[in-house]
């Protein structure tokens, strides 16, 4: 297949290896080590893509991840569909399938640009929050079109069949940037012996070096970047990430690094492959290396395909053998850019002429252009562009030497492409991810990394240092520099020597002039993905939008895939003189991560089908499944339900397994209770505050429970602490909470009290826990320990260290039933033969095993409550009955004791936990049913509560029900009625919800 723009030799392709792929349908061919863009190009696609508001055709801009255009729907089959893809970043690999994501019927004839050239009076700055706003029924339908018309991929509609992971590493060194100042800053670290981590998110080390004919030490550039690569790679302690994005930099120079793992390979990653991997890294240094983007200009029509930047068209001239072309015009602020005249002229092609928005442009690149014949049109500038689908012309006037105004004639220069190039903006975006403001800089005419509190330094282009000898230079220091801050003793890295190059100033030029004003000149694309203009932006400030992140979010600006990487200081520029302001003044937009699109998979890593919602066990699960438990999941945890036995139907086990607790002794497999073990002198200070009730003289060997609450003063879990030393305890939580709670403790720990010297651990999964409970309870396990259990010995609410079956334990004497029980903790590899031994001494009491909703019944029996369930978030514990709970005389004020003396939480008519007897005695209420006063009342009936627990209990014989009633509490013996959805109607007494055993006595026995 011909290639019509390749070259046929050098570059960094291998041209003894073709690759076929398909481009909307149509079969084409390029080489191993091309782009998807540099492919299309050599190929002469002109068109891939279509503009957002007016269906412009649009041709690819960059080389890099600050291509604004070429955005593409990659994948050969439904299942390996990939959205918004940049062909400049995406390799090419045999039998590649992709297409654009908009056009219809196709990107070359699309008919939406028809009603493009007519748009843009109807689609100003601002005009989604102007239009579109009535009839509220028409929103699907403008919905569906809009989105149409935005120009982005689709998500696949079948299951990615890729798999993706994460890694988490820790080094001394993150170097972000492997070009010439990256590469020499980490291999002083290395040298030195530190832990060096260094990614680039190209699929080769050398930055600027892989597009350029730069000379390094005597010799091609690239070499020495090999050489230094294969230094770094001999040492075990650094790590190259070629093909990885640092998307984030975070607080505590925590970075999330996205690697494309064999996205350049196929479709699909190979067996025992992963896709792609996002490594999370915390450095104890940071360089940032990030380099520059160039700058676009804007000028009238600059959007037509064949405008590219200067340094995009030498990348592909040099690294791809790709020509974008066969005429030249370059428009040029600044020296550098004249490379790109010379390096098409080395490729064979006429360079029609340089234009320089200088009036007096001066440097040795311009005495060489000039030298091999190239024309230079100084003090000018391209003021617009002719051709629809491809440029034709260029536009040319001269200019003043402020930029502010065409002053010449105006002549048109055949060609079919125009580079520009506006000077370079260093990629200060990670540093901003971090909170700091970058600094304008007008000796650099950009923005340049600000202050910082991360353990940051800079090197190279992003400091605005555009020359290798510079850049190389800076590199070396910072990497003495950093070595010595990680303490190591830095081994000399000599600076390479390389020819500098002298360069005139370059001119602070963003928007070029036309010789009709900016409203009604041709359009002059800042933001090539989301159609702002130039004129777009001087509007919004006449309408008033004066801040910069203003302007961004009512034109757009910036919204896109490349987040404004070529567009944004062009558009701040332009509000900038809008508004009369200097360009510090106005100030910058502030990126934040990602700094490049990453996929869902990456970002969930395996924790997706089976482990995104990772299923625990207990130690005993296996014995659980073997004895027939049904299981309910909570909290993550599989927790046995019930134990049916036969052919028993659920209520028969339940029933069953109530009445052998209270009757003799069940056993129940409470391992799931959250349990955080808390440390520090200052601990017991601490659960004071966050616990609801008085702490500070819990004698160890003592239990305790306690409710916390939100500030509001709500309730949202509960539990029993231990006191297992003076300075040490144990607190345990709802099987769903625990990690909850774990957050709430540390959160306010890091906020409210870091004075505090108190620290937490999750111990859940360390200690399995049995509940021993019932009548025979004391009984069965005295045959198993090696302490006394008896009242006077072991009281209710202590704990003792103690041995169970020979294995060292923890005993509990808590009771959630009612019953005198004991809780045993063992460590969890020990459970199962302890769970053993308790069933083979066991059997003389007929030992049965119950599940949650046995123990759910059991403790509703005795008006126990369970978080989550009895409380949603909006009951204090004066709402439950519970203020016995509640120590208002605490020194310290505890959370939440303000938000229970608002007075909305102390107004009658608040709802109350009550006690429910339905008048029959049979009908079992449904939890969540209404309470209402009068079932007459018509539709809508005045709602007094809900049913917030409801069982059958066979040891009472009769159904219970606890639920919230507006002021229950005064009305006991009262009726209330439950309008049901079947259209009856259960008449209930409002009682006390301790229905068994009133007086707690079973437990104390």
């Amino acid at each position: 297949m011909k290639q019509k723009n390749r070259l046929s030799s050098g570059g960094r392709i291998d041209h003894s290896k073709p690759l076929n792929f398909t481009y909307n349908g149509h079969r084409y061919q390029g080489f191993k080590g091309d782009t998807v863009a540099s492919a299309l190009l050599a190929n002469g696609i002109d068109i891939v893509g279509r503009s957002f508001k007016y269906s412009r055709p649009r041709g690819i801009v960059a080389a890099g991840a600050e291509e604004p255009n070429a955005i593409l729907q990659l994948g050969a089959t439904e299942a390996t569909q990939v959205p918004n893809v940049r062909a400049t970043q995406q390799e090419l690999f045999d039998g590649l399938v992709c297409a654009s994501t908009n056009g219809w019927p196709n990107v070359e004839k699309d008919l939406m640009g028809v009603f493009g050239k007519f748009s843009g009076k109807m689609m100003p700055p601002g005009f989604y929050y102007k239009t579109f706003m009535s009839p509220a029924s028409m929103w699907p339908t403008y919905e569906k079109y809009i989105r149409k018309a935005a120009g982005l991929g689709r998500s696949p509609l079948e299951n990615d069949p890729d798999t993706y992971d994460h890694m988490n590493q820790h080094c001394d060194l993150m170097v972000v940037g492997a070009g010439p100042a990256g590469l020499t800053a980490a291999l002083s670290a290395a040298r030195a012996g530190a832990r060096v981590i260094i990614a680039d998110e190209q699929n080769e080390f050398g930055g600027s070096l892989l597009s350029t004919q730069d000379i390094i030490d005597g010799k091609p550039a690239l070499e020495w970047v090999r050489n230094v690569v294969d230094e770094l790679e001999s040492y075990p302690d650094v790590m190259l990430l070629k093909r990885a994005t640092v998307n984030g930099y975070h607080d505590h120079n925590f970075l999330t690094i996205h690697e494309r793992k064999t996205d350049h390979l196929a479709d699909r990653a190979g067996p025992n492959q992963v896709r792609q991997r996002l490594h999370r890294v915390r450095a104890r240094w940071v360089v940032l290396a990030t380099g520059a983007h160039e700058r676009p200009l804007v000028y009238g029509n600059n959007d037509v395909p064949g405008c590219m930047l200067a340094s995009a068209v030498s990348t592909y001239i040099n690294r791809y053998c790709v020509v974008p072309g066969e005429k030249l015009v370059l428009m040029t602020t600044n020296d550098g850019a004249y490379q790109t005249a010379i390096d098409w002229l080395n490729a064979g092609r006429e360079v029609v002429a340089i234009v320089d928005t200088r009036a007096k442009p001066q440097g040795e690149l311009i005495d060489k252009a000039k030298a091999l014949g190239i024309p230079v049109m100084s003090g000018s500038a391209v003021i617009d562009v002719e051709g629809k689908k491809r440029v034709s012309g260029a536009v040319v006037a001269s200019i003043d030497s402020e930029g502010d105004k065409v002053t010449g004639n105006v002549r048109t220069l055949g060609c079919d492409t125009i580079a520009s190039s506006g000077g370079w903006s260093p990629v200060v975006h990670l540093s901003c991810h971090t909170g700091s403001r970058p600094i304008w800089d007008d000796s650099v005419i950009g923005f340049i990394p600000g202050r910082t509190v991360q353990r940051q330094l800079t090197a190279g282009s992003i400091n605005g240092l555009f020359n290798l000898d510079e850049v190389l230079k800076q590199g070396v220091a910072i990497g003495h520099k950093v070595t010595e801050l990680l303490g190591f003793s830095a081994e000399k890295v000599t600076v390479p020597q390389v020819a500098t190059v002298k360069e005139g100033p370059a001119m602070a030029l963003f928007h070029v002039p036309h010789t009709k004003p900016t409203s009604r000149a041709p359009k002059q694309f800042v933001d090539y993905q989301n159609d702002v203009t130039a004129a777009g932006i001087e509007l919004a400030t006449l309408e008033g939008f004066e801040s910069i992140e203003h302007v961004k979010r009512y034109t757009a600006m910036g919204f896109g895939t490349d987040q404004g990487k070529l567009g944004n200081i062009n558009g701040m520029a332009i509000a900038a003189k809008k508004l009369g302001q200097t360009i510090p003044d106005t100030g910058t937009t502030i990126f934040r991560p990602n700094y490049t699109p990453i996929t869902f998979g990456a970002i969930s890593g395996r924790h997706c089908n089976d482990l995104f919602d990772p299923m625990r066990y207990t130690a005993m699960y296996e014995w659980h499944v073997a004895h027939g438990a049904k299981f309910e999941d909570v909290g993550q945890w599989k927790r046995p339900w019930y134990y049916p036995r036969g052919n028993e139907t659920m209520q028969e086990a339940l029933n069953r397994e109530c009445k052998a607790v209270r009757e003799s002794v069940g056993v129940l497999d409470a391992s799931t209770l959250g349990k955080i073990d808390i440390q520090g002198k200052d601990a017991r200070e601490f659960i004071g505050r966050v616990y609801t009730n008085a702490w500070a003289k819990l004698a160890v060997g003592k239990c305790r429970y306690g409710l916390m609450c939100g500030e509001d003063g709500m309730v949202f879990d509960d539990g029993v602490t231990s006191c297992l030393g003076e300075n040490h305890f144990l607190m345990t939580t709802t099987s769903g909470g625990a990690a909850r709670v774990l957050e709430w403790l540390e959160f306010y720990h890091q906020t409210e009290w870091p004075e505090l010297e108190v620290y937490f651990t999750s111990v859940t999964d360390h200690w399995a826990t049995m509940t021993v409970g019932g009548p025979n309870s004391r009984k069965l396990l005295a045959e198993l320990t090696d302490i006394d259990l008896s009242n006077d010995n072991f009281k209710f609410m202590d704990w003792k260290q103690a041995h169970v079956a020979g294995v060292p334990a923890r005993i509990f004497r808590i009771s959630f039933t009612g019953e005198l029980s004991f809780e045993i903790n063992v460590q969890a590899n020990y459970a199962q033969y302890v769970w053993d031994k308790l069933f083979e001494h066991g059997e003389k009491y007929n030992l049965t095993p119950y599940g949650t909703e046995t123990m759910h019944i059991l403790r509703a029996e005795k008006g126990f409550i369970i978080a989550g369930q009895d409380t949603d978030g909006s009951v204090t514990p004066y709402d439950l009955n519970m203020g016995w709970c509640v120590g208002n005389n605490k020194p310290f004020s505890f959370i939440g004791k303000r938000g229970m003396a608002l007075e909305s939480n102390a107004r009658e008519g608040r709802k109350q936990l009550v006690g429910l007897k339905t008048v029959d005695p049979q009908v079992v209420l449904p939890e969540g049913a209404q309470a209402v006063n009068d079932p007459n009342q018509p539709v809508p009936m005045e709602m007094l509560g809900h049913v917030t627990s409801s069982y059958w209990s066979a040891n009472l014989n009769r159904s219970i029900a606890m639920g919230f009633v507006k002021n229950g509490l005064e009305r006991m013996g009262e009726k209330v009625y439950y309008p049901l959805v079947d259209g009856r109607v259960v008449e209930a007494e409002i009682c006390s919800a301790v229905f068994f055993d009133p007086k707690g006595e079973r437990q104390n026995v």
